[in-house]
């Protein structure tokens, strides 16, 4: 059986994000960057208001998005984030038993996204972020919050 081409592209995307973010944290295969992208994606998406949650989730390729809603419970958002070593914390603990090094992985997803959504989308998600955390995005999507 063939896939028709939407479907096709969305699988075709979905493998370039993969590929793409573990060459960018240096992980062994796509699993392990599909297990990265998911859980930084939550925690990410859990920390946002409902709305910027929703803008941002529109920015994504059709599978992404739907690894990025899975599970979504917008009543309980957005969760107050503590710390930038609280988000990192609960991110090892979501990835385990793999033990990457989080901030690394967090950067290159960052990474990943600042290359692929809209820059200004980008800076509004940037903007609800402590401080400690928005040094995990690249510069250049820093310098916008400028």
């Amino acid at each position: 059986m063939s896939l028709s081409a939407p479907v096709a592209h969305a699988v075709e995307t979905m493998q370039l994000w993969l590929k793409e973010l573990r060459d960018r944290a240096e992980l062994a295969d796509e699993g392990s960057a599909y297990a990265v992208l998911r859980a930084v994606l939550h925690q990410l998406r859990d920390r946002l208001t409902v709305e910027e949650a929703v803008d941002l989730g529109a920015q994504l390729p059709v599978m992404v998005r739907g690894v990025y809603f899975e599970g979504w419970r917008p009543h309980k958002v957005p969760r107050k984030l503590r710390s930038r070593q609280a988000f990192l914390d609960e991110l090892s603990d979501q990835l385990l038993p793999h033990t990457y090094p989080v901030d690394w992985a967090v950067s290159a997803v960052f990474d990943l996204m600042t290359h692929h959504c809209d820059p200004g989308e980008i800076n509004d998600v940037i903007g609800q972020l402590p401080d400690d955390l928005k040094g995990l995005w690249p510069t250049i999507a820093r310098d916008d919050q400028k």
